[in-house]
């Protein structure tokens, strides 16, 4: 089939975006399938741009003040009608974070009626916000660490920061703040006590007008891919920092990523269970990633789920998936036949 790859973006993951998409390219292709890459910043990649892409690696730190692409524009006419694009039978987003996986991106597609990869506006909204994600786990009696939510736009940067004071006190040091719909741990911060609090909520609030604060569960961080309804294998993440950051992720070298993870067979099972029923709650389709701490009684905490996980060479979905017997061409094709079948049917 002819597949268009949607990657690059203008979210502050557009690196990210751009290795997955290349790395996928390459692996569709390797799968037979004609396929076209189209950074929805700068236009279509020819193949060697995807090899530099690929070769330069992603860097240490997530790109700033990068311009509104078609996506943030709400106009994908131009590159629909684009002669480069006709005859697609099916688009692959791979746009990580801001309008690419919040909704926008899949309902200009759905407008547009052409099929896609990957889980529909609904779906990607109720998962990239993390104070309504978080709401539906907790009513499905899905562990999830207890949090609080602050709206800037209503009390301002500086009644959340004068807020947040107490919610902490309540919730405990140390604890998780970020942006409720951030991605790749950008603009998080583990507070270890009332004098990091500050910062770190402005820190959030210049990206995001809300603010999380979360408690933070000691213990070992685990992760799932799911697969058309089907759970891979659970990896755990050892970050050589305090947190499994932006550089960790990234950087070759910073965080051991063992798949599969050396847990019991129970808690593996408990764990693919309890990842099942986050995507099926989060009404997603086709793929998605779920991320957990498992603290020391064997409770499977679920921190976030991915619609569009990270597909690069150093991304964890395409490790669950090889623990669970798809080399990444397969997986790539999977997702593909997956998604059209769905969207046939």
């Amino acid at each position: 089939m002819k597949i268009t790859v949607l990657l690059g973006g203008s979210s502050e993951e557009r690196d990210v975006s751009l290795s997955s998409g290349s790395a996928v390219a390459r692996a569709l292709r390797a799968a037979g399938h004609e396929v076209l890459s189209w950074d929805t910043l700068q236009g279509p990649l020819t193949g060697e741009q995807e090899r530099e892409i690929l070769d330069r690696g992603i860097g240490q730190a997530p790109p700033v003040d990068v311009e509104r692409d078609i996506v943030e524009r709400g106009d994908l006419g131009p590159m629909l009608g684009a002669v480069e694009v006709r005859g697609t039978d099916l688009f692959f987003p791979l746009l990580h974070g801001g309008a690419g996986e919040d909704g926008r991106l899949q309902t200009l597609l759905e407008l547009g009626g052409v099929p896609y990869v990957g889980s529909d506006r609904v779906g990607c909204l109720l998962a990239m916000d993390k104070d309504v994600s978080k709401s539906l786990f907790r009513d499905s009696g899905i562990p999830t660490p207890d949090w609080v939510a602050l709206d800037t736009g209503v009390v301002g940067v500086d009644g959340a920061v004068d807020a947040a004071g107490g919610h902490a006190d309540r919730l405990g040091y140390p604890l998780i703040v970020k942006p409720p719909s951030g991605g790749s741990t950008v603009g998080l911060s583990l507070v270890h006590d009332p004098s990091e609090l500050e910062p770190a909520v402005r820190s959030a609030a210049a990206l995001e007008a809300r603010v999380l604060l979360e408690v933070y569960v000691v213990g070992r961080e685990l992760t799932v891919g799911i697969l058309d309804q089907e759970a891979l294998a659970v990896g755990e993440i050892i970050p050589e920092h305090e947190l499994f950051d932006y550089e960790c992720k990234y950087q070759p070298g910073l965080a051991q990523e063992i798949f599969p993870a050396d847990v019991p067979g129970e808690v593996e099972a408990l764990v693919q269970q309890v990842g099942l029923a986050v995507h099926r709650t989060l009404r997603l389709a086709d793929f998605s990633r779920v991320d957990f701490i498992l603290d020391g009684e064997g409770t499977p905490w679920v921190l976030e789920a991915n619609t569009l996980p990270g597909m690069s060479p150093s991304s964890l979905f395409p490790k669950s998936g090889r623990a669970a017997g798809y080399p990444f061409p397969d997986l790539c094709d999977r997702i593909a036949k997956v998604a059209l079948a769905r969207n046939s049917g």
